[in-house]
Parts: structure tokens; C-alpha cells; sequence
């Protein structure tokens, strides 16, 4: 996951990536309540498709997995848009969808949280460094 995104931008940026990812998962989970909701009808493919909607922006709302949950985001809303009658929503959706995927999900995110960068301290300590018991040499470290 970290070769997808060079970095999980904190502060000011990872601020506005969490606002984008909030805005577009409630956005998705939305979409999804709404196929839930058309009233009595066959069960089956819609429901599935509407459980889709929901489990893609609950991911995208957490930053999990923001890569895939992105694209099929993505996929999905294309779907809206190319369709018959594409509200104006549906497009901004798919600009928002689109740009979390390019950008990532933020440092305040799942994927940042257990893909993110982390810092490795080495405790400063006399290493022994030797080939063979023989010749065993200490190294201190400098000051």
C-alpha cells in the first residue's frame, strides 16, 4: 500500500483529505440508503448493488483500502453518470471519487494508520561487530 502513495500528508493537507473523504463517504453511504429504500421490490440484484454503495463509502469514509474502495467508488458513479439523466451531483461525486483515489487517503486515515511510514529507533548501545569469536571488536558509539 505504500508504494501506492508516496507519502500520508498530515496537518493542513490530511486535514482536507479527511473533509474530502467524509464528504464523499457519506455521499456513497447515501447513494446506497437510497437503493435500500425504493420500496418493496425483488430482492436480489439491487440490494446487492445497494450494499456495495454502502460498504465503499463506509471505506472510503475511513480511509480503508482507499485505492480499491476508490476505484470501485468510481466505477460506480460512472455508472450514474453515464446513464440516462446525470445530475450535476453525480459528477462532482465522480471528481471527488476519482481525486481520493490519485491523492490518498491522508495521514488521518485506516491505510496511514497500518501502511504509514514509521520511525525505527535504534537504542545507542555497544554492538559487537566480529566475523568469528576470535576477533570480537566493541564499537561505542560517538558523541
Amino acid at each position: 500500500m505504500q508504494r501506492l502513495f508516496s507519502s500520508f500528508p498530515s496537518g493542513a493537507p490530511g486535514i482536507g483529505l479527511l473533509l474530502l473523504r467524509v464528504a464523499a463517504g457519506a455521499a456513497l453511504v447515501g447513494q446506497g440508503l437510497q437503493h435500500l429504500g425504493r420500496g418493496p421490490g425483488p430482492v436480489g440484484l439491487g440490494v446487492v448493488v445497494a450494499c456495495v454503495w454502502i460498504v465503499v463509502g463506509v471505506a472510503i469514509l475511513t480511509g480503508a483500502l482507499t485505492p480499491a474502495a476508490a476505484g470501485l467508488g468510481a466505477t460506480l458513479v460512472a455508472a450514474l453518470v453515464l446513464g440516462p439523466a446525470p445530475a450535476p451531483a453525480s459528477v462532482l461525486l465522480l471528481v471527488m471519487v476519482a481525486a481520493l483515489g490519485l491523492l490518498g487517503p491522508g495521514a488521518y486515515s485506516v491505510d496511514a494508520r497500518l501502511f504509514g511510514r514509521r520511525e525505527i529507533e535504534v537504542p545507542r548501545s555497544e554492538r559487537r561487530l566480529a566475523d568469528t569469536p576470535e576477533e570480537v571488536v566493541v564499537a561505542r558509539p560517538s558523541r
